[in-house]
């Protein structure tokens, strides 16, 4: 079964219940009872919504925390596309470096996030309060979640708000990442006996297991030098500090919590990269913390990483289509270059009679045998090819009756056209190519610009919007990565190498392909490094901290010009400022 958790279905449906902070506009009386008189007793409840904001778009939306950590970088960006995506200039303010305190996207991040850490005092609270035999587990969850948000939260804005939950008259504290991170870190290593191992105590990857932990101080240890010294105007960052607890560096905590996930034997690589974006990878064998999602009454899950690239014309079946938003650079794009053979760059869809998409012209038809789950009557379902796709694109097309067109019983596979540019033929080029090279803004006969990136499995089942795919948060992949770039600052050279190849030649290609595995490394350098990161990583909100790190983030790009290292951080929003809690972050007064 999807859903392993051990909330009953009674305390998932408080959801819609459940009495939020009010977009923290008054944080003065920030409630740590999210459902007054009621979910302090009920400690079930109370995580379960701390849960719940990881999954209700937080995480699982382009337009949330995605926007921030991707479309700033050179793996996705959003332009206005003729008619669409305009929206105030929010999307391009992403890309284009442009934003202020009050766009949309950081205000609404801003609620989302700080409702998070809400949410986990309140289950904090409801723990401590609690007799129940679980006590201990679900407090140190909470204690996780809370964390986890924090970090977050200081990630994005360098500051974050605390209330301890255990006083009502606490004052509210306001968190500043260079001096929090180092007390981050230890809350998380403090809890790690509480935690339970996963598969213990009815945990899955879905919960803050063990295993999630030292995933997540892995990823602390990682970027705790960027914290510490956000505003480094040459990003000359001290990744060998001292570590806060244990020996060694920095850099030796990443390659001790990553190791412990990498020989733990309760984790293995897929050899099908794409299963780990699958709408069946509920049992992925990398998966070590992801946001569970199920088609169903509570919550239908979110389609929002793939539908997000699809074009309004590319149809999945009869009832779907794609919404044709973002895309990736040039620069990204040209990063592949020499390795568009990698198992994780592109794969063909196979069906079941042996017909391979081959979206190349040559397609005639695929057959009309898989049918889209729980559809009635029964629609057939068309699927795309999964990973960076460019150039001509070919799929069905949809008829005045509201049917895909067939050639006798299977689907007919024709040239696909832009939906709201009829002429223009769906032509994902690599290049964009804006009438001013300082604005993401297309006219309506160039909205085709753009490879797409269909790593994430559009899921039919539930409508354009729904879906059944977990959201890795960590999984095995990354920490291999991690610990290479861990190895590399350290010197190690050579071991880097080895874990990079072993991400390269563990995956393999489709059988059109003969099976063939990732070709390995031959030699290493931090250029190259930062490639195989976004390899492995790409849209999995890792490429904002990656690029920081590497000192990329302020450099010139597509639609962007070079930027001050204040940039680092979004401004706080100035709904918040006015409230005189929070100082505005340099740069944005």
């Amino acid at each position: 079964m999807k859903t392993k958790t051990f909330f009953s279905i009674k305390t998932l449906t408080l959801f819609s219940f459940i009495f939020l902070l009010n977009s923290c506009t008054d944080l003065d009386e920030v409630f740590l009872d999210e459902i007054p008189g009621n979910s302090v007793s009920d400690p079930a409840g109370s995580l379960a919504a701390a849960y719940d904001r990881l999954g209700d778009g937080t995480f699982t939306d382009h337009g949330a925390v995605f926007a921030m950590q991707e479309y700033t970088t050179d793996e996705a960006i959003l332009p206005t596309r003729g008619s669409d995506w305009g929206d105030g200039g929010k999307w391009r303010d992403m890309h284009e470096f442009t934003w202020s305190s009050s766009n949309a996207i950081i205000v609404s991040n801003w609620d989302l996030l700080t409702n998070g850490i809400t949410r986990s005092l309140t289950a904090i609270q409801s723990a401590e309060q609690s007799t129940i035999p679980e006590k201990q587990l679900f407090l140190a969850e909470a204690k996780a979640l809370l964390a986890y948000y924090t970090y977050t939260t200081l990630d994005l804005y360098g500051q974050a708000p605390y209330r301890d939950p255990m006083d009502s008259k606490a004052p509210l504290q306001i968190l500043k990442a260079d001096t929090q991170i180092d007390q981050l870190i230890k809350d998380v290593e403090a809890i790690l006996p509480d935690l339970a191992d996963i598969g213990s105590q009815r945990t899955y990857h879905g919960r803050f297991t063990k295993q999630a932990g030292y995933a997540f101080l892995a990823t602390m240890y990682l970027n705790r030098a960027t914290f510490k010294d956000r505003y480094n105007a040459s990003s000359n960052f001290n990744f060998n500090e001292p570590a806060v607890s244990g020996t060694g560096t920095d850099m030796d905590r990443v390659i001790y919590y990553t190791s412990l996930l990498i020989d733990s034997g309760k984790f293995s690589l897929e050899s099908d990269f794409f299963k780990n974006f699958a709408r069946d990878n509920n049992n992925g064998k990398e998966l070590i913390f992801a946001i569970s999602q199920k088609i169903d009454y509570i919550r239908n899950g979110s389609n929002s990483f793939a539908y997000v690239c699809m074009e309004r014309n590319q149809r999945t079946s009869a009832l779907n289509r794609g919404t044709n938003a973002a895309c990736t650079t040039p620069e990204f794009y040209a990063s592949w270059d020499g390795n568009h053979d990698d198992p994780r760059f592109e794969q063909h869809y196979q069906y079941a009679d042996g017909t391979w998409f081959m979206n190349d012209g040559t397609d005639v038809s695929v057959p009309a045998t898989d049918i889209v789950p729980k559809s009635s009557p029964a629609q057939p379902w068309f699927h795309f090819n999964r990973g960076i796709q460019a150039g001509l694109q070919y799929g069905p097309i949809l008829l005045p009756s509201g049917s895909l067109e067939m050639v006798g019983n299977r689907i007919k596979v024709s040239p696909l056209y832009m939906e709201k540019s009829t002429a223009t033929r769906m032509n994902f080029t690599p290049s964009l190519t804006f009438a001013d090279p300082t604005k993401s803004v297309f006219a309506q006969n160039e909205i085709n610009q753009g490879a797409r990136v269909f790593k994430y499995e559009f899921d039919p089942e539930g409508g354009n919007g729904n879906s059944n795919v977990d959201i890795p948060l960590f999984r095995l992949g990354g920490m291999y990565a991690m610990r290479a770039e861990a190895l590399f600052r350290k010197g190690n050279v050579g071991p880097a190498m080895d874990d990079l190849n072993k991400l390269r030649t563990s995956r393999k290609r489709e059988s059109l392909y003969g099976n063939a595995p990732g070709k390995a490394l031959t030699s290493l350098d931090a250029a190259q490094l930062y490639k195989e990161l976004g390899f492995e990583l790409y849209w999995e909100l890792q490429r904002r901290p990656e690029s920081i790190r590497f000192g990329k983030f302020d450099l010139a790009g597509t639609a962007k010009a070079a930027t001050l290292p204040f940039r680092r951080y979004f401004p706080i929003p100035q709904t918040v400022i006015d409230q005189k809690f929070f100082k505005q972050n340099q740069g944005y007064n």
